[in-house]
């Protein structure tokens, strides 16, 4: 499908919903950055922006990226509205036609699945070379299906962490896996529907 497509369905998607007040950050995202010395931050598909606040009050300087306009606007709003507007950056890109300048201590990309053709490889490839020496690629993606996911095909796939390693490509002299695996958390849902899901894990460290 085409880009206008995946524009149009992700701002649809932000803009049928009400803006969120108090968004809150993912779970591996706290467990795996808390105790980290603050640095700067790449936030790869902010949507409502609870993982860049969340940095961004105890000290990184965040880059939080979308390809949602409306995502962007919102997320730019509360950070100016909690103190935290030079703190956060909030920009709108699609990944596959631009990424972030700079080097960053930290990229995390929490559930950068979408319906649409993404070249997700690529995209989490020039993530790891955006990172410093000693800098983090989180990656955190759906490893089951939630009953409120827009997704209920029951023929769908979850590739293993490891797999996503593989997929990406990197030299294990320059960069080395230090996580790879699939814990459960008990998720909320809309409606605070809960359910037990699947997260699937990959932290890359950049060596050289």
């Amino acid at each position: 499908m085409s880009t206008t497509d995946a524009v149009t369905f992700w701002e649809d998607v932000y803009a049928a919903r009400p803006p969120a007040t108090d968004p809150r950050p993912n779970d591996r995202l706290a467990e795996t950055v808390t105790g980290l010395p603050p640095g700067d931050a790449l936030d790869l598909g902010c949507g409502d922006g609870g993982d860049a606040l969340w940095l961004a009050r105890r000290g990184w300087q965040v880059t939080a990226v979308d390809i949602s306009a409306v995502a962007v606007e919102r997320l730019a709003g509360l950070a100016r509205s909690r103190g935290l507007g030079d703190r956060v950056i909030a920009e709108r890109h699609d990944l596959e036609e631009s990424f972030p300048p700079g080097g960053f201590d930290l990229i995390c990309a929490h559930y950068l699945q979408t319906p649409f053709d993404l070249d997700r490889a690529t995209v989490l490839r020039s993530a790891a070379h955006a990172l410093r020496v000693r800098g983090r690629l989180l990656v955190v993606d759906h490893g089951s299906t939630a009953p409120w996911s827009w997704n209920q095909d029951p023929d769908v796939r979850y590739p293993s962490s490891r797999e996503v390693a593989a997929g990406i490509g990197l030299d294990p002299a320059a960069w080395t896996v230090e996580r790879a695996d699939a814990p459960r958390r008990v998720a909320t849902g809309p409606g605070g529907r809960t359910a037990e899901v699947i997260d699937h894990v990959l932290l890359i460290r950049r060596t050289s």
